[in-house]
């Protein structure tokens, strides 16, 4: 995968456009930033909080947006068939349920077939899925079946890590607590969890 970027000539009319139309949108979602923070107890007029909805809309369109990928494969003509794993992989999702953030390390990994994929893309997989509300099971899910997809390799590892602050600031208070999912497909579904814990432990 690999992102995809248009370096055309700019477009200043369009540009301005485009600024417009996502004008109102934005004005809507700042409204409802100021209706949420009234409904708390909130001044909305308080110095500290003027710019708050206009920050936490720019904040939400950061952590949701997500660039188009691009597969960007090459021949495995030396017909390499271990595993390749890509370890720590950091990452930042948004929790559909409390829209509170959770973050920690992808490790993901696949045996190839007749394609290798740039090792970078990994990465660039990982941080397009975790663009989104999501669950961490459900983000699992997805990255490991779209490369399996895309890639067709003879088996595909996904294991992820992370803090849930839904979870390490609220509700249980529990700050140490890490979640950790996995999916493994093809040859890997059997023996993935000591493919892969090998694999770290020779690293």
């Amino acid at each position: 995968m690999s992102l995809v970027h248009d370096h055309d000539e700019f477009d200043l009319d369009h540009a301005v456009g485009v600024v417009a139309t996502a004008s109102l949108p934005d004005r809507r979602a700042e409204a409802a930033v100021s209706d949420l923070l009234l409904a708390l107890g909130f001044d909305v007029a308080d110095p500290d909080l003027v710019e708050t909805p206009r920050r936490v809309v720019a904040s939400f369109r950061e952590l949701l947006h997500r660039e188009p990928l691009t597969m960007t494969t090459f021949p495995n003509e030396e017909g390499y068939d271990e595993l390749v794993l890509v370890r720590e992989i950091p990452f930042t999702s948004l929790c559909a349920h409390h829209l509170l953030p959770f973050r920690g390390v992808a490790h993901v990994g696949y045996l190839p077939a007749e394609r290798l994929l740039g090792l970078s893309k990994l990465a660039r997989v990982v941080e397009h899925f975790a663009g989104d509300l999501q669950l961490q099971e459900r983000l699992t899910v997805q990255i490991a079946d779209f490369l399996a997809s895309e890639l067709a390799p003879n088996g595909v590892g996904v294991v992820l890590e992370a803090e849930h602050l839904c979870m390490s600031i609220r509700g249980a208070n529990a700050p140490t607590a890490r979640t950790q999912t996995a999916r493994f497909t093809g040859a890997l579904a059997e023996h993935g969890w000591e493919r892969f814990r090998d694999a770290s432990r020779h690293g």
